[in-house]
């Protein structure tokens, strides 16, 4: 029987949120951290793992941390900047690249 419950953890040492499924390691985050800024760059969920809406976990888990540590989402990649323009609950939390 195969354990498929998920969890993201924050990675320090490789700067980046990793999701993992059943165990193994099914996707990241990267980011790097500029003052109380947390700027993520790159998005990136395994194709082995794909349809099992890990992107979203991952977004999510990633977020909620930067957000209870008291720090600003910097939404440089493309996913990470898709999924806080559709999550509100970030918008006071969120300093775009452009500002």
């Amino acid at each position: 029987m195969t354990d498929e419950s998920t969890r993201v953890a924050r990675n320090d040492e490789q700067s980046r949120y990793e999701v993992f499924y059943g165990g193994e390691l099914a996707g990241f985050a990267a980011y790097t951290e500029e003052g109380d800024q947390v700027v993520f760059t790159h998005t990136e969920v395994d194709g082995a793992f794909a349809g099992k809406g890990l992107g979203k976990v991952l977004a999510s888990g990633a977020l909620d941390d930067v957000v209870a540590r008291n720090r600003v989402i910097v939404p440089i990649c493309p996913f990470i900047a898709s999924f806080v323009r559709k999550n509100e609950q970030y918008n006071d939390h969120v300093k775009w690249p452009n500002e």
